[in-house]
């Protein structure tokens, strides 16, 4: 059987046969962990928790891997990499630094004396404008999303043109991303016919008993649906309609917070300012995985039964190298 397939254009073409993009967010520090979490050995021969989702993408068909990394841990981060994955991997490097801010934006600023932190997770993505062209995925190096969530991006992202304004995010049950160890953040999501209306922070998320409660600022605790959807980053984007947005948000940032000493900008933020402004929409995924994270060091044993686990049920082999 033969089929037919005709493009509008030459760049219709170079679309069809590029593979989704697969960028993994691995410049973070871990504040409650303690350190960089992400260079945590989890697996049984010393695999890091990104491997997993390496792995997971590259069977789920992505192609190009960018991760978006600190040049704190920039030589022993890569030098782990080409260790595992060779040199010649079809892996990208992109510093996340303070000073990776667009020209201009806003004019004649210098960042604030005393400040170490980078800007946020919107900003480490717009970190790597130069290295994305395709449709792609968003992810945390140090979370577990499971197989199945990259299963389902794929599929997104493969029918996904790069100038697309509906965008996509897998989201988990509350229920399944609380931490036994502490208290956690979550954004919330307001979900109508299957799309995203509006993502809400909450901080102080833990589990009280049976019931799961958010303590508010004012120090109320207010129950919250063990059911309710919650973002965890992971999203498909399209890149020629996202980084104008970040673009925009972000020089919109700098001018309120320019010089405030903690200030971040995050994904669920800009994603907000997008579907009030109706520029975009976000279709809603469901992966029916079990999250997981390491946000306290007490995760890192419960991340490693897990896998475990994971590899008795045949899911991952004993040695993913």
């Amino acid at each position: 059987m033969h089929c037919v397939i005709t493009f509008s254009d030459s760049a219709d073409i170079i679309f069809y046969f590029m593979k989704p993009t697969l960028l993994i967010l691995a410049a973070g520090i871990g504040s409650r962990f303690g350190g960089f979490k992400q260079l945590k050995p989890v697996g049984p021969h010393g695999e890091l928790l990104l491997d997993y989702s390496i792995f997971d993408a590259r069977k789920a068909g992505f192609g190009t891997i960018v991760l978006v990394i600190s040049k704190k841990i920039g030589p022993e981060f890569t030098g782990y990499m080409e260790a595992h994955y060779g040199a010649d991997a079809d892996l990208v490097y992109v510093y996340q630094e303070l000073d990776s801010i667009p020209e201009g934006i806003p004019e004649g600023y210098n960042v604030p004396d005393g400040r170490t932190k980078p800007w946020g997770t919107a900003h480490a993505v717009l970190s790597a404008k130069d290295a994305v062209g395709v449709p792609f995925a968003v992810i945390n190096a140090d979370d577990y999303y499971g197989p199945g969530s990259f299963t389902v991006l794929y599929r997104a992202l493969s029918a996904m043109k790069p100038d697309a304004a509906e965008f996509v995010m897998v989201g988990f049950k509350l229920s399944k991303t609380i931490s036994e160890h502490g208290a956690v953040a979550r954004g919330v999501c307001s979900v109508e016919n299957g799309y995203l209306v509006s993502v809400v922070e909450r901080e102080k998320v833990r589990r009280a008993g049976d019931t799961i409660v958010n303590e508010t600022a004012s120090g109320e605790k207010v129950t919250l649906d063990p059911d309710a959807i919650v973002s965890m980053n992971c999203w498909g984007f399209a890149p020629q309609t996202l980084y104008p947005m970040l673009e925009r948000n972000f020089a919109e940032f700098l001018k309120k917070n320019a010089y405030e000493q903690k200030a971040e900008i995050y994904l669920p933020s800009v994603i907000n300012n997008g579907l009030a402004r109706k520029s975009i929409s976000v279709k809603m995924l469901y992966s029916g995985e079990q999250w997981f994270g390491m946000t306290y060091t007490e995760d890192l044993a419960v991340v490693r039964e897990y896998l475990k686990n994971k590899i008795k049920e045949g899911v991952y082999p004993e040695r993913l190298f």
